[in-house]
């Protein structure tokens, strides 16, 4: 049988909170010692306990060396970001957002002005339909969300009735008990004077229902 996915959170007892957390880090030391020998890494862990408490690994050097590697790699790593987009794809870029926006303006004038004034050309046609396409797809997207949602709220909303329903049955079933128990005890006493007073102190179902309903509401 497959195992379920194990969902992780905090541990809300501290004692066994210490424990897990002594027994993890122990096992991260140990498979980080094991994965600089086996593969010949440079691996550097630091890790703060709930109390502020340092523990700290490196397999090669000192933390200091392996810090001060890292941020010369992160520095280059961004100086080779940035010339990755040069001076001349950002006018490219631009030029086509620019295309885009002519191209949304045209067909806004056409459609508004019913092409007395504006003439699209093939191209410029095509790529108002691709644009169009687009747009129905998030269109689609959006209403399938709502959809979705409307679908989930009217599910809880059918359980809170059913659980109206059910208080209200059981409620009845109660009055009904009460009410044949009374006129049994007054058919012996030769008074029904008490039916009449339990039918007067009983909750009407209805106004129950309205109450139960406004406990509820959205």
């Amino acid at each position: 049988m497959a195992r379920g996915k194990l969902q992780l959170r905090r541990i809300e007892n501290p004692v066994q909170r210490q424990i897990s957390f002594c027994k993890r880090r122990a096992g991260l030391l140990k498979k980080a010692k094991e994965l600089s020998v086996l593969c010949d890494a440079d691996i550097g862990i630091i890790v703060f306990s709930a109390h502020g408490k340092l523990y700290e690994l490196a397999t090669k050097g000192t933390m200091e060396s392996l810090i001060e590697r890292y941020r010369m790699t992160s520095s280059e790593a961004q100086s080779v970001c940035a010339n990755v987009n040069p001076p001349q794809e950002s006018e490219r870029e631009i030029s086509m957002l620019k295309q885009e926006i002519s191209l949304l303006h045209n067909s806004m004038r056409c459609m508004f002005r019913e092409g007395t004034s504006v003439h699209m050309t093939v191209e410029e046609l095509y790529g108002l339909e691709r644009h169009l396409q687009i747009w129905m797809e998030h269109i689609r997207a959006m209403k399938m969300q709502i959809m979705f949602q409307e679908i989930q709220y009217l599910k809880n909303k059918e359980g809170i009735l059913k659980a109206t329903n059910e208080f209200l049955r059981e409620k009845i079933v109660e009055q009904n008990r009460f009410l044949d128990a009374a006129t049994v005890t007054a058919q012996q006493n030769g008074h029904f004077d008490v039916v009449s007073l339990a039918a007067a102190d009983t909750p009407n179902p209805l106004t129950m229902q309205n109450q139960f309903n406004n406990c509820f509401s959205f």
